[in-house]
Parts: structure tokens; sequence; C-alpha cells
């Protein structure tokens, strides 16, 4: 054993390596699998360190390794060592961190412990008066209790008298000691040369000194352990939360927390609150769907397209050059009859307000959590500095705060040069992702060629019923969505690395930096991959097309795609149907299939042994190991959801309905994961989900938006409307009343086959079709102004105008009336972290006014009863 060192002294002074290596105790397997002690069943394990016996390698690395790892015993922590059960190459070390070592660390990190229960009464729930309907959703309380609730204060081992200790082996949970173990061991030296220094687990296995390295499961996560005070929080949490029979329970937050960290249970808060919501949009957009689909036979511009007599009259211009034919506008029947006009509104003005109200009552819950897990003044500056980042501080600075020397890694020009780098190698991701959306739409373009010439021509009688639906854009839609989404996926593979490694150049000096800064950089580029293809056709497909005469092109070669009669907003659902469910396919064999075929080899290959009682550590090392990101990834699945279900709800209203059904299988799924297929997640402190809030705030702002001009440009809403109210009447209509008769023809313009140039001219072209007509508003041939907008474009685009600037100011101060009136903290958590302060300053200051007090000199009566006197000393004690 050694003495434990300083915090400082020993960030600034690492213990120097001996001549001759070290060994910890070895000690035989005593044949209890489900023990986490010792073998003197006294001393608890905390952490877990695997390496291969060095007697088994060569000589030459036999030195080196036995010197790295003989510095981890100068920490202060206990040790022992067990061969494998199964391969006796791995030995196992068992680290335990006695009581001192325990007081001395939970003060540098300053962990909340509890000093006395809670005596504030807590506010009734609502539903308590349905407590027996209600207690079926809750997990069982017999098996998981309510947990007692405490004020608590950051530990001061000066102090410890103060601190409510019942039992000193339990008031560190298992969760706190493996912190504070691993703590410890990322600052571990092994390695000095020169001003070079080099310590850390994490630069151990990326080495290949140690195997593995992480906390101990309690017990397995199907069978109860038997030995005695266990608490079997693994199978319960298997048992009420992983379990596939326990999925319409609530989660149990305050257990997920104590088993596997703040962190972890944030996000699981944050998932379940989130999918709790989702239920809300995913109501409207449903009714919305059911609303169109009845509907559609009734719409009357549908039942015009449908008409034989109508739309099986009016013959439409060839959409590309010289290979594409004329065809008749009822061979679009079905796809018109999709998107009813008025239930698009609904989606538009629900869904801003929901997300507002999400977002809003997500920070008064997450108010209540921080509260409730004493991370509420878990600040930056108590975080301590990643380890790769102390190992490369070799500059000297003052630094602004303390006015202190402190070292770091580079200099203010060397930032600058790291942060330009990275920077702009996102940039060039960023254009390289632009590029392959362009090479799609180049694609997009010659395929619907070779579609337009071979749909059109051909009976299609083997693709009876879906005959109507394959038209030359569903086709192109369909193959293009596929490629996109091939596309999406291998740059996100690529990417990631990236990402990654722009992150380590940068050097950020905590995790909580590391995080974020890797967070914007992956946000980005999935933004920018993911919804692009989808911008794309919603706001710049169809928009640029001019008229057959005189068509634009993309590069000079390519002319550019049109919109269907109805709009792009059949082809933008095909697109986020399928990106959406690709997406949620391939997550979910990445996530649970892989681990799952992994664990299932490794038993495989290790099934000679499975008749050999096999303890707790190894059991868990055959699990898989934890990823070094750790949440990052599935908050980043969810927010790339959360843009779906809001930057394009109006033109898929299924989308929440298909992120509910996503969300309910992802909670349980990723819970069932980390609780029987991976180790135990390493507990992280963390005060809320992080980066993650202000992205979800600027989604949530863009959508209004977005959502706005898709209704305006991208749907048929707004030239219907004007139809309706202006153009089906006098001056401009014939129509008595308002009506919706006529409008197929009013929307769709003249054009005179003559007038084709000798490129666009079709190749099959027929001396019987002197006229066709396009989608737009232009004056017909003949007419002064022909091929030139007419007066209800110029109606139309006023009108979209007008809707985006209205709607989005409505909806902006309905969106900030609602966050300005629901404060982001409840008042009674603020009545609990104003007792929690005063019992703070009362219990663990105190004696400090008593040491003052016995140092005063003593006075006589007239000085004690001098006003100023009184004054100068209740000033003195309101100090304390």
């Amino acid at each position: 054993m050694y003495d434990i060192m300083d915090e400082e002294e020993y960030e600034f002074q690492p213990t120097e390596l001996p001549d001759k290596p070290c060994f910890c105790p070895q000690a035989e397997f005593n044949n209890k699998p489900d023990s986490l002690f010792f073998n003197d069943g006294v001393r608890r394990i905390d952490f877990i360190l695997v390496y291969e016996d060095e007697d088994k390698k060569e000589y030459e690395k036999r030195h080196t390794f036995q010197r790295r790892k003989a510095s981890l015993m100068k920490m202060g922590v206990e040790l022992e060592a067990t061969q494998s059960v199964i391969d006796e190459k791995l030995m196992f070390v068992k680290v335990h961190m006695p009581w001192e070592v325990l007081c001395t660390y939970a003060e540098v990190l300053h962990i909340k412990l509890p000093i006395q229960p809670n005596d504030l009464s807590s506010r009734p729930s609502p539903w308590r008066h349905f407590s027996c309907i209600t207690k079926h959703f809750y997990p069982n309380e017999e098996l998981i209790s309510k947990e007692t609730e405490y004020f608590t204060a950051p530990f001061e081992k000066d102090r410890l008298d103060y601190f409510y200790i019942k039992d000193k082996d339990v008031f560190f949970t298992p969760s706190m000691r493996s912190r504070m173990a691993y703590y410890i061991l990322s600052r571990a030296p092994y390695e000095i040369r020169g001003n070079i220094k080099k310590f850390g687990i994490t630069k151990l296995l990326d080495g290949g000194v140690y195997k593995a390295a992480y906390p101990l499961h309690d017990c397995r996560f199907n069978v109860r352990s038997t030995e005695e005070g266990c608490p079997n929080e693994r199978f319960l949490l298997y048992e009420e939360w992983a379990h596939p029979k326990s999925f319409y329970k609530m989660q149990p937050l305050d257990l997920i927390r104590k088993y596997y960290g703040e962190k972890i249970g944030i996000y699981f808060a944050w998932l379940g609150f989130y999918t709790i919501m989702l239920t809300m949009a995913a109501a409207v957009g449903l009714g919305c769907f059911i609303y169109g689909y009845k509907t559609q036979e009734t719409s009357t511009w549908s039942k015009e397209v449908c008409d034989p007599e109508i739309g099986g009259n009016i013959v439409m211009c060839p959409q590309c050059d010289r290979f594409c034919n004329y065809w008749r506008l009822n061979t679009t029947c079905e796809s018109s009859k999709l998107f009813p006009s008025f239930s698009l509104l609904p989606r538009l003005f629900f869904p801003v307000p929901a997300v507002t109200l999400f977002l809003e009552f997500w920070k008064r819950y997450q108010a209540e959590l921080e509260y409730e897990w004493d991370t509420v003044e878990f600040l930056e500056q108590e975080e301590p500095p990643r380890p790769e980042y102390e190992a490369k501080c070799i500059y000297e600075r003052k630094n602004p705060v303390t006015g202190v020397k402190e070292k770091v890694p580079y200099t203010a020009c060397g930032r600058c040069v790291r942060v330009s780098i990275g920077m702009g190698t996102v940039l060039f991701w960023i254009l390289l992702i632009l590029a392959s959306i362009v090479a799609i739409i180049v694609y997009r373009l010659a395929v619907f060629f070779a579609f337009s010439k071979k749909l059109r021509n051909q009976d299609l009688k083997q693709l009876e019923p879906l005959k109507e639906y394959v038209t030359p854009q569903m086709a192109t839609a369909v193959t293009a969505s596929l490629i996109s989404f091939v596309v999406i996926m291998i740059l996100n593979i690529l990417y990631e690395r990236v990402a990654i490694w722009i992150t380590d150049f940068e050097l950020p000096r905590t995790k909580t930096d590391y995080e974020n800064s890797l967070t914007l950089k992956m946000f980005l580029f999935q933004f920018v991959n993911y919804y692009s293809s989808c911008f794309y056709i919603a706001f710049a497909k169809g928009k640029a097309v001019s008229y057959p005469g005189q068509p634009v092109y993309l590069l000079g070669k390519y002319r550019n795609e049109e919109c269907d009669p109805g709009g792009c907003l059949f082809e933008l659902t095909t697109q986020l149907a399928i990106i959406m469910g690709g997406k949620a396919i391939w997550n979910n064999i990445q996530e649970v299939l892989l681990p799952w075929l992994k664990n299932l080899i490794f038993r495989y290959c290790t099934r000679v042994a499975s008749e050999k009682v096999i303890p707790r550590w190894e059991q868990d090392y055959q699990l898989q190991p934890v990823s070094k990101l750790g949440l990052f990834y599935e908050y980043l699945e969810m927010v790339i959801q959360f843009g779906f279900v809001t930057l394009f709800v109006a033109s898929f209203p299924l989308a929440p309905v298909l992120a509910l059904v996503n969300n309910l299988f992802e909670i349980r799924v990723d819970a069932w994961k980390i609780t029987t297929q991976f180790r135990r997640v390493m507990p992280e402190k963390a005060q809320h989900i992080g980066a993650w809030q202000p992205i979800l705030q600027g989604v949530a702002i863009l959508a209004v938006a977005t959502n706005a001009m898709i209704i305006a440009f991208t749907s048929d809403m707004i030239p219907r409307l004007v139809y309706y109210w202006s153009f089906s009447v006098y001056p401009y209509g014939d129509h008595s009343n308002n009506t919706m008769e006529g409008y197929i023809d009013s929307s769709l313009s003249i054009f005179n086959t003559s007038d084709f140039s000798k490129s666009s001219v079709p190749a099959t072209e027929s001396g019987l079709i002197t006229t066709c007509r396009y989608r737009d508003f232009r004056y017909p041939p003949g007419h002064p102004r022909q091929y030139e907008h007419n007066v209800y474009y110029w109606h139309v685009v006023a009108a979209k105008m007008a809707f985006i600037i209205v709607v989005e100011h409505i909806v902006y101060l309905t969106k900030f009336i609602l966050s300005y009136m629901i404060p982001d903290v409840p008042y009674a958590v603020k009545e609990q972290i104003k007792r929690e302060k005063y019992l703070t300053q009362v219990i663990l200051h105190e004696t400090n006014l008593k040491l003052v007090t016995k140092r005063l000199k003593p006075v006589d009566e007239e000085s004690v009863n001098d006003p100023e006197v009184k004054l100068a000393m209740e000033e003195l004690e309101l100090d304390f």
C-alpha cells in the first residue's frame, strides 16, 4: 500500500516507476460465480483489469508490460490477481478502493452525499385517485421500492461527522466507487521520458497492455444472485425494464441512474419523455392521414384528373427531350388523391406548438431530475481534464480566472490552427455531400428519360394491380431514394472516422468539451447528409423548368425535372419513408443483431469450458465492450429522427406515427442491449443532455419555416385556394359560386407543338397532336404575351408570400409566448434547492462559526451593548 497523494501534487509530480517489476498478490478462484469481493469476502471489487500473463509472452515484451502495470499499485488502491478459468493466458486484476481513498477522491470529484433526510413534503400526484389502474403501468413496487430522498452536499472528509453515514460499506454506492476507481486509473502514470509523460488506462488499452477495463455487473441478468447482500439491481432492471413483457411499463429511472450513472439515466429519461410527447403528434398525423384517405374520392380536382372525359382527354407535354412521349393526365390519378389541401393545415399549426411544449416541459422535468440526482451544481470547472489533454500539456499560460500559471497543450496560435483545420475538413466533407446530391440529381434526370420511354409505351399487364402507380415519376423517385440512402450510409461510415480524428486533433480539455465538439461536427454533417435530398425535392425540383419550348438545362445537358401536376409532395413522402424506414432497420441491425451474434460466437468458441464454474468478472469479460463515445450515437439517431418528424411533417403525416412505434421499440431494445449484451457502462455524471438541447431548439425553429414553405411551394394548396376564392367566380371565372370545378384546366397552360425546338421535339411526334398542356400559369399561344406568366401566376406568388409571412409570425409568436409562460424550473424544485443550500450552510459551516466565536476576545457589557459592536458581530455570523 502507498500513501494517497494530493490531487494537484499528483497531476504535476507523477510517481516514478520502480526499477524492478512489482506484482500484486494472486489468489485462486473460490468457486463463487456471483461473488463481488476479494477472496477474503470483505473487500469489494470496484473495478476489473484484464491482461495476458507475461509468462506466456516472449521475454523481450515481459519487462515492459510489468513496469507499466506496476505504477497502478502506487495510487492507493488494493489489487488481487486471479487466473482465468477458461483461458490460462488471461489474468484478471481486481481493484478495491479503501475507505480513505474513497473519501479523498469523493472530495476531489465533488461528489454530493446525504446530510439528512428530505423533510419537505412532496406534491401529491394528480393521478393518485386512479392508482388502482396506473399501478399496472409502473414497475413492481415490491421489487423496486422508492428510494428515500435526502438533502445532499459536496463531500468533505474533514466534516465526516455531519454526513448521514449509517454503514461505511454502502455509503458510497457501487457506481460512485467505480467512477472514482476509473478516475484514478485514467491518471496512473506508466512512462516518463524527459518532459513527456504517459499515463492513463485508456492509452494502455489502446496499446494492448491491458485487454479490458470495466466495472462489474452485480449479478446475471436473468438469475438472482445467491450472494449475501447483493442488491440484484441488474436482475431487477431486466425484469421490470428490459424484458419484452414490460414494454408498457414506465421506466425505473432512479434505479437506472443508481446502477448506470446520471448520464445513462438522463438519456433514458429524455427518450421516454420524447416518446410520450410523440403520441400527440402521432394522433394528429394519423387523423390527417385518415381524413385524406376518406375524402380522396370526394376531392373535386382528383375527380377531374381521373375523369376519362377530362383528365383522359388532356394531353400533357413530354417531360424530357426527344425520348419522352406525350401522355394523358389521368395516368397520375392515384397520386392526385393522396394529399387533400385542407389536411395540410393541422400538420403545420399543431406540430410547432407541440414541439415547443415538449422542449419547455422537458426543461422543467430535467430541472427536477437535476435536483433529485444531485447535479444542480455540477459545474464545468469541477469536471477534470481529459487524460489525453493532460498528457500533452507542455506550454505555460496564466489562468485568466485564478491568475495562477498552468500547463496547456498548445499556444493561442496553435489552437487557432487546429480549429481552422477542423472547420476546413468539415466544410470539405459537406461539399462532398452536396456533390453526391448533384450526382443523384443527374441520375434522376438521366433515368427519367428511360422510364418515360418505357413506361409510357408498354402495357404493364405484369404489374397489375399496381399499374396505375407505376409512373416514370414514381419509378425515378423510388430508385433515386434507394441510391440516396445507400450513399448516405456510406458517407456516414467514412465521416464518422474523420470527425473523431478532427476532434482528437483539436484536443478539447474536458470530456464534455470533446463530446460537444464532436456533436456539432457530426450533426452538421448528418443534417446535410440526411436532409439535403429532401430539401432538393421540396424546394428546388420543378421550380426552374420554364416551358416546353424553352426548357432549363442542368450543366447545359440535362433538362431539369418537373413535378407531377399535383406537385412534388408524393415524391417527398416517398423519399422520407425510404430514408426513415431504412435508417431504423440499419440501426437496429447495428445495435442489436451484431452484439448478439458476437456474443453468440464467443460463447460457441468457449463451449468446451461451459461446464466449469465461471466467476462474475469472467462472465462480464465475455460480453461486448462499451463504445468510447457511449450515448453519442443514440442521441444522434434520435435527433435526426426528431428532424424528420418536425422539418417535413407537413408532407409526411405518418412520420410521427413511425417515430412513435420506433421509439417504443428503441427504449426496450437499448435497455435490453446494455443490460444483457454489454459490460457494465462506466458511471458518469451529467447535468443535462448537453449540446443536443440547443440543437433541438434550432431544429424546432427551422421547422416553422420549412413546413410553411412546403405547404406554400411544394404542395398545391395555395393555387387551389386562390382559384377557389378568386378565379372560379367573376371577374376571372364563369361560376356563380366559389367552387373547385375547372381548377385542373385553369392550372395547366397550353403549348403549341410547332413551337418545340429541334433539340426538344419528340422523336415519335404525332401530327394529330397540335397542342399539349404543362404545369404552369402562362398565356396561351397566339396571345400578345404568349408563354409569359399570366395574372393567375402573380396572384399565386403573392398569396404564397403572404401565407409564409403570416403563418410564420403567428406560429413564432405562439412559440415564444409558450416559452415565456412556462418557467424552466418548477417552483417546488426552487424551494427544495433553497432549503438544501440553507442546510448546507448551517450544518457544514457551523463549526467555523463556533471556532471564530471561541477566538473572539472577551469584552465588557458596555462594549457588547454598543450598537456598532452588535452590528459587526451580527454581520460576522451572517457571513458564516
